[in-house]
C-alpha cells in the first residue's frame, strides 16, 4: 500500500489586479451525501452492522440509504465477523423485533451471542429475552439458518424453528468443571447442525443426527442409562470425547463404537476416559473394514480408556493406515508388543508424521475428585515401552516427523533406537517429557544422528534428586518410592561421582538366595540373562512390565545386583575386603510399586510362619527391597556345623537398658555376622545417649565408641546402594547419631518377650520414615574406615530425616548436555536437571528457551553463529556473568535479545560495567522492567525495532562510507571508568503503571522517539510512548530508509566527531518480578 498523502485544504487563486497570489480557502462540501443510495449501499457491505445503525441518526440521506440496505440485506453478522465476541448490548425485546422487521429477505443471521438472556418476559420491563428473540426471528419470513452460543437459545430454535440450521459452529460459553447443573441441553433428532462443540454440558443422549458432520464432548455428562442407544451419524468426520461422566457398564458404549463404525467419512476420532469394552473395536473393524469402517481416520487418540486393548488400537492403525496422520497412546498401550505386531503386518503409512506415546490429558483436580464427579476410574501407569520398542516405531512409521514422548521411565539409550532399518531420516521434532532414565550422553549421540531434527524440548528430564532425597533413599522423579538400588536412573544426573572411584573399597555384598549366585558372572547384568532367555515377541505380548526372575517356590522377585556369597564365618572386619565386581545391574533393572508390595507382603506372612524373632532367608531378601534395614547373621562358631540365621537390627526408642555390643562380621550391605552364643542386639537410631556394653563381649572391650567415631560421616555406602542414593537412616540429626544398642535387660541374655517386629508393607515414605523403628544405617565397625579419596565434592554432614527438613547439601555432579546438529533451529529446557549446555556444532541454532531449570549455570558456544534469542526464566543457579559473556563474545553476525527473570537481586552497577566495558562489538541496551505479574509488551516491541536500529548503522556503513566502531581488549585497557568509550543513556517510563529503566549506547534511538509523525504513520495500533519504550508505527517509522529521513542531524553530528557505530545490536531484558526468591506464575512461559 502507498503512502498516504495530506491534502491541503488552501487553494492558491491568481487575480489579474493583483500582483500576488492570494490563497483563497475552499467550500466545505458534504461528499458523503452527493453519493447515489446505491454507492451508499454498496459501502455499507464493508462496515460492521454496529456502525451502519448509527449511521441511520446522522441524516435523512444516510436513514434512506440505511433502509435500503437493510431492506436488502441477506447475511448480517452482528458481531462484525468477531465470533469469540458477544453481540453490541443494549438490545430489547422490542428493539431486536424492530431491526429484524426491517430486514425482510434475511437469510443467515451470525453473530447472535447475547451475553444474558431472561428465560421468560417480564411484565412492564421490555427486557432481552428468550420468547423476543424467537418472536423476532419467526418475523423473518425467509431466514434459513442462525449462529448462536446459547445453550438455551439453540435448543429453543429446535423445538420451534426445526427447519432453521445453526450456522457456523456452535460452541457453548459458560462450559466448566464441575459441571454445572443449570447448563443442560436436549439435542434434537431433527437439529440442523453441522458442528456441536459442548464443554461442561448435562445431556441426556446423544441421538441419531443425519447432519452432524464434528461432534465435540468434553465435561460432558449423559444423564440417561444408555445414552449411545439411538446414535447413528452418518455423516460424522469428527468424534471427540473428552472425560465426560457417562455410563461405567463396559456394555452400554457398544452402540457408541459401531456407530462410529456407520461414519464412512470419520476422519477424527479421539477417545480420552471412555470405559468402552476391550476387545470390542476389534470385533467392529473386522465387521465393518470391508464396507469401509474406520477406513479414512487420520488423527486416533486413546487416553485413559480404562478397558482398551492392544487389538483395539491395533486394528484401528491398520484399517487406517493409507490415511493417518497423527496417532497418540496411552500408557497402558505404550508397550513394544503394539509395534512389534505392525511391523509384522508388513504395512506402509505413506501420511504419517505425528506420534505421540504415554498421552495423558491433563486434570487439575485430583484421581478421587473425578471420580467423584462422574468420571471413569482409571489411574494411569507409566509407559513400558523400551529401547527395543522405539527402535521399532521407525521401521513402521519411516515418514514420522514430530515424537513426543512422557513418562517412559524404561527408556535408556535413544542412540540405539536408530539403526540400518530405522534412521529417523524425516524426524523434525522430539519432545521427551519425564522420561528419567535416558542417559544424557546417548541422547546426544541420538541427536548428533537425527539428520533433518530442527526442534528439541526437554520437560523434566535429566533431573538432580531433590535437596534431601539422597539422604532418605528416595528416587527423585521417579515416582517410585523405592530405594535407589531398585530403581534404574541414569548415572549422568543421579550418582555422586564417587561411586566409581571408592567401589573397590567397599566388601562385596552376600547374595539374597544362595540358588541365584547363577545370575551373575563375569560382571553381566542379570537383566540381559533374562533378555536372552525369553524372546523378544513373548516379552512384549506381555501386559506386565517388569522383567521377573522366577525362583521354584519363592514367587516373583525382582532383579538386582547380586554378588558372590559370603563363607561360614563371614570376612572379619580386620580382614582386606575383596574388590568389588563392577555390575550394570543396578543401571538396567525396572522394579514396579506393585512388585514391591508384593515382596513385602511376602515377608510379612514369612514373618508370621516362622516367628516373631526369627527371620528366614527368604523375608530377608524381600526385605532389601524395602528400606536399607540391618540384617544379623549368626553363624555357627569353628568346628560346628555351620547355621545361619538372619535377624533384622531393630528396636524402639522406648527399650530400656543396654545391650552388648558383640564382634560382628559386616558384610557391604549392612549384614552382621553375630556369635551364636548372644542374642541379636538391638539398636536404636532414636536413642539420644550413649552407653557401656555388656561384658559378654569377645574381647572383653566395655566401652561403646561415640556416635561420632562408631559411625562417621557416611561418605561410603554399602555396596547394594548406588553412592547416589545414600542409606535412608542417612539423613538424622546430630542428636540421633550416637548409637547405643539396646537389649530387653542390662544384666541378662535371656529370651526376650515377643514383640511385633516393624515389617513395612510398602516403600518407606517421608512420614513413614520420621516414626519408624528401624535402623536405616547398619550401625558397624565398617564404617570407621579412612576416609574415601579422590572425592571431588565433599558432602556436607546430614541434618534432617526427610525431604522436606533443611538439608545442607551441594550440588550434584555436573550434567553437560552438548549439542551437535547440522539442522537444529532450536532447544527448548523445561525443569531439566542439566548445569551445562554446550553448543557444539549447530550453524542453524536460532533460539535457547529454559525456564525452571534449578541447577542450570553455564552455557558454551562453540559453533552457532546465528542464534539470536536467550531465554532464561526462572534458573536459579543460573551464571549471568559466564552466560553474558559467552553470548557477547560470539562474532557479531546477528542482532542477539537476551531475556532474563533472575531470582536473586542484581547489582545494575557492577552489570553494566561488565557488559559496556568489555570486548563485546556490539550497541549493547539493558532494561529493567519492574512488572508483577510479569508484562509481555516491552518484550515483545523490542523486537520490532531493535532490528531497524542496527539496519540503520548497517546502511550508513554499507553505502555513505561512515566509521564502524572497533571493540578489542586494546579498548578496555583504553578506556577503564565510565562510559567505557560508549555514549550511554538512560530512558525512563511505566508500562501499564509498573516502571522500567533502559541503559544503552543505541545510536539513533533517542532522536527516533522525539520525532513527530510523518506521512506514513499508523494510529491503528495501540502502542504509543507512554505504553512503551518506542512505537515505531505511531511514528510512521517504518524502515530505515524512512528513519534515515528523520537522523539526518545525528548522522552528520556523528561522522563529524568520528564516532563510529557496530553493525549489531545485543539487548539484555532483565524481569525482576522473581528476585524475591518465589517464581511467579506466568503464563507467557
Amino acid at each position: 500500500m502507498g503512502p498516504r498523502r495530506k491534502f491541503t485544504q488552501l487553494k492558491p487563486s491568481v487575480h489579474s489586479n493583483v500582483g500576488g497570489p492570494v490563497l483563497k480557502t475552499t467550500e466545505q462540501k458534504d461528499y458523503i451525501n452527493e453519493l447515489s443510495h446505491e454507492v451508499l449501499c454498496h459501502i455499507f457491505r464493508y462496515l460492521p452492522m454496529k456502525d451502519i445503525i448509527c449511521m441511520e441518526s446522522l441524516s435523512r440521506k444516510l436513514r434512506e440509504a440505511v433502509t435500503l440496505f437493510l431492506r436488502v440485506v441477506k447475511v448480517v453478522d452482528l458481531c462484525g465477523g468477531r465470533w469469540w465476541e458477544y453481540m453490541p448490548s443494549g438490545f430489547t425485546d422490542g428493539s431486536f423485533l424492530l431491526l429484524l422487521k426491517k430486514m425482510p429477505d434475511l437469510e443467515q443471521l451470525y453473530g447472535l451471542h447475547p451475553r444474558y438472556l431472561e428465560k421468560r418476559r417480564i411484565r412492564g420491563h421490555d427486557a432481552f429475552s428468550l420468547p423476543g428473540v424467537l418472536e423476532a426471528l419467526q418475523a423473518c419470513p425467509y431466514l434459513l439458518g442462525v449462529e448462536t452460543s446459547h445453550l438455551e437459545l439453540v435448543e429453543a430454535i429446535w423445538t420451534y424453528m426445526p427447519q432453521v440450521h445453526i450456522l457456523g459452529k456452535f460452541r457453548n460459553r459458560n462450559g466448566a468443571f464441575p459441571i454445572p447443573s443449570e447448563n443442560k441441553l436436549t439435542i434434537s433428532i431433527t437439529a440442523k447442525i453441522q458442528t456441536l462443540h459442548l464443554v461442561g454440558v448435562n445431556v441426556p443422549e446423544i441421538p441419531c443426527v443425519s447432519m452432524l458432520r464434528h461432534l465435540y464432548l468434553k465435561w460432558v455428562r449423559l444423564t440417561k442409562p444408555q445414552p449411545f442407544e439411538d446414535f447413528l451419524c452418518v455423516s460424522l468426520r469428527t468424534f471427540v470425547m473428552r472425560n465426560c461422566a457417562g455410563p461405567t457398564n463396559a456394555l452400554k458404549y457398544v452402540p457408541l463404537v459401531t456407530g462410529l463404525a456407520s461414519a464412512r467419512n470419520l476422519e477424527q476420532l479421539e477417545l480420552v476416559r471412555v470405559p468402552f469394552l476391550g476387545g470390542l473395536i476389534q470385533h467392529v473393524v473386522e465387521d465393518s473394514w470391508r464396507s469401509g469402517g474406520f477406513r479414512n481416520l487420520h488423527t486416533i487418540v486413546f487416553g485413559a480408556c480404562k478397558f482398551a486393548l492392544e487389538v483395539d488400537l491395533g486394528y484401528l492403525i491398520i484399517t487406517a493406515a493409507r490415511r493417518l496422520h497423527e496417532l497418540r497412546i496411552q500408557p497402558s498401550l505404550t508397550k513394544d508388543g503394539v509395534f512389534s505386531a505392525l511391523k509384522m503386518a508388513e504395512l506402509e503409512f505413506p501420511q504419517f508424521e505425528t506420534l505421540h506415546l504415554g498421552f495423558v490429558d491433563e486434570f487439575l483436580l485430583h484421581h478421587s475428585e473425578l471420580v467423584k464427579y462422574g468420571l471413569a476410574d482409571v489411574i494411569e501407569n507409566p509407559g513400558i515401552i523400551t529401547d527395543i520398542g522405539l527402535k521399532v516405531v521407525n521401521e513402521v512409521f519411516t515418514n514420522i516427523k514430530y515424537l513426543l514422548i512422557y513418562n517412559c521411565p524404561h527408556l535408556h539409550n535413544p542412540h540405539h533406537w536408530i539403526t540400518d532399518q530405522s534412521r529417523w531420516s524425516r524426524l523434525v521434532d522430539i519432545t521427551l517429557v519425564r522420561c528419567h532414565a535416558i542417559k544424557l550422553e546417548s541422547f546426544s549421540q541420538f541427536i548428533e544422528l537425527l539428520p533433518s531434527l530442527e526442534f528439541i524440548c526437554l520437560d523434566q528430564m535429566f533431573r538432580e534428586p531433590p535437596k534431601g532425597c539422597a539422604r532418605v533413599g528416595l528416587s527423585a522423579g521417579t515416582g517410585i518410592g523405592v530405594s535407589s538400588a531398585l530403581v534404574s536412573n541414569h548415572n549422568s544426573s543421579n550418582d555422586n561421582a564417587h561411586h566409581n572411584q571408592n567401589e573397590a573399597d567397599i566388601p562385596p555384598a552376600p547374595p539374597p538366595l544362595n540358588n541365584q549366585r547363577h545370575q551373575q558372572q563375569n560382571g553381566k547384568s542379570c537383566y540381559y540373562d533374562v533378555l536372552n532367555l525369553v524372546p523378544v515377541n513373548q516379552m512384549n505380548r506381555s501386559t506386565k512390565v517388569i522383567f521377573l526372575l522366577i525362583v521354584p517356590g519363592k514367587g516373583k522377585t525382582p532383579l538386582r545386583r547380586t554378588h558372590d556369597l559370603v563363607g561360614p564365618e563371614g570376612p572379619s572386619v580386620n580382614q582386606h575386603r575383596p574388590h568389588i565386581k563392577e555390575s550394570s545391574c543396578d543401571k538396567s533393572c525396572q522394579v514396579s510399586s506393585e512388585q514391591i508390595k508384593t515382596d513385602m507382603k511376602a515377608a510379612t506372612e514369612n514373618r508370621r510362619r516362622t516367628g516373631t524373632d526369627e527371620i528366614s532367608i527368604e523375608t530377608v531378601e524381600s526385605r532389601r527391597q524395602g528400606p536399607a534395614i540391618g540384617i544379623v547373621s549368626s553363624n555357627g562358631s569353628a568346628g560346628t556345623t555351620p547355621r545361619t540365621s538372619m535377624r533384622p537390627l531393630m528396636g524402639s526408642a522406648s527399650r530400656d537398658g543396654l545391650a552388648a555390643a558383640p564382634t560382628a562380621n559386616v558384610g557391604s550391605c549392612g549384614w552382621v555376622n553375630v556369635n551364636p552364643t548372644h542374642r541379636p542386639t538391638r539398636t536404636s537410631r532414636r536413642a539420644t545417649s550413649t552407653g557401656t556394653s555388656n561384658p559378654g563381649n569377645k574381647d572383653g572391650s566395655s566401652q561403646v565408641q561415640k556416635g561420632s567415631n562408631f559411625m562417621k560421616e557416611p561418605e561410603v555406602a554399602p555396596s547394594c546402594v548406588p553412592a547416589s542414593m545414600e542409606p535412608r537412616g542417612a539423613a538424622l540429626n546430630p542428636a540421633s547419631r550416637q548409637p547405643v544398642l539396646q537389649s530387653r535387660s542390662a544384666s541378662t541374655f535371656g529370651p526376650a518377650p515377643q514383640q511385633e517386629t516393624f515389617v513395612p508393607r510398602r516403600p518407606l515414605t517421608r512420614s513413614c520414615i520420621r516414626t519408624s523403628s528401624v535402623s536405616l544405617v547398619p550401625e558397624t565397625d565398617v564404617f570407621r574406615s579412612k576416609p574415601r579419596t579422590g572425592v571431588k565434592k565433599k558432602r556436607m554432614a546430614d541434618k534432617a530425616t526427610s525431604t522436606s527438613d533443611p538439608v545442607t547439601e551441594d550440588d550434584h555432579v555436573q550434567v553437560i548436555l552438548s549439542l551437535k546438529s547440522k539442522n537444529l533451529v532450536g532447544i527448548t529446557l523445561t525443569n531439566c536437571g542439566i548445569t551445562d549446555l554446550i553448543l557444539k556444532d549447530c550453524p542453524k541454532m536460532m533460539f535457547i528457551h529454559a525456564t525452571r531449570c534449578r541447577v542450570l549455570k553455564h552455557l558454551h558456544v562453540e559453533n552457532a553463529p546465528i542464534v539470536n534469542r536467550f531465554d532464561y526464566a526462572q534458573c536459579k543457579k543460573l551464571d549471568m556473568e559466564q552466560v553474558l559473556d559467552q553470548i557477547l563474545r560470539m562474532p557479531p553476525e546477528r542482532n542477539r535479545i537476551i531475556y532474563m527473570r533472575p531470582m536473586h537481586q542484581i547489582d545494575s552497577v557492577t552489570l553494566e560495567r561488565q557488559l559496556f566495558q568489555g570486548p563485546y562489538p556490539y550497541h549493547i541496551a539493558v532494561i529493567h522492567e519492574f512488572s508483577n505479574p510479569p508484562n509481555m509488551r516491552n518484550k515483545v516491541r523490542i523486537r520490532s525495532w531493535m532490528d531497524t536500529i542496527a539496519n540503520i548503522s548497517q546502511e550508513l556503513i554499507k553505502y555513505e562510507f561512515f566509521p564502524e566502531a572497533r571493540r578489542t581488549e586494546e579498548d578496555v585497557k583504553k578506556y577503564p571508568s565510565y562510559p567505557w568509550g560508549r555514549d550511554i543513556y538512560s530512558l525512563e517510563g511505566e508500562v501499564d503503571g509498573a516502571p522500567y529503566c533502559m541503559t544503552t549506547d543505541f545510536p539513533w534511538l533517542r532522536t527516533l522517539r522525539a520525532a513527530d509523525p510523518n506521512n506514513y504513520s499508523r494510529y491503528d495500533f495501540e502502542d504509543d510512548e507512554s505504553s512503551t519504550i518506542y512505537a515505531p508505527r505511531r511514528k510512521g517509522q517504518l524502515s530505515a530508509d524512512i528513519c534515515m529521513e528523520t537522523i539526518g542531524e545525528e548522522i552528520s553530528e556523528r561522522r563529524q566527531r568520528k564516532r563510529g557505530v557496530f553493525q549489531r545490536v545485543v539487548v539484555l531484558f532483565l524481569h525482576h518480578c522473581d528476585t524475591g526468591g518465589e517464581p511467579v506464575d506466568d503464563d507467557y512461559i
